[in-house]
């Protein structure tokens, strides 16, 4: 469970939306985004697996 203050889940619901994810999504693309400039990021579990990340982005971005 994740406790968000109403306006910031508001906020994250139109930027979610606006770019035609979930929130769940939009939260995710937040927490990548920063692992990465943080150079944080975990090593790739297994090509196979990115393939499949690869795979359901592409299909959602498709979808657009």
């Amino acid at each position: 469970m994740l406790r968000v203050n109403p306006e910031i889940y508001e906020a994250l619901e139109k930027w979610a939306d606006d770019e035609f994810r979930s929130v769940n999504g939009q939260l995710e693309w937040i927490i990548e985004k920063a692992l990465k400039e943080a150079k944080r990021k975990p090593l790739a579990r297994g090509k196979e697996e990115d393939k499949e990340m690869k795979t359901v982005f592409n299909k959602t971005r498709n979808d657009i």
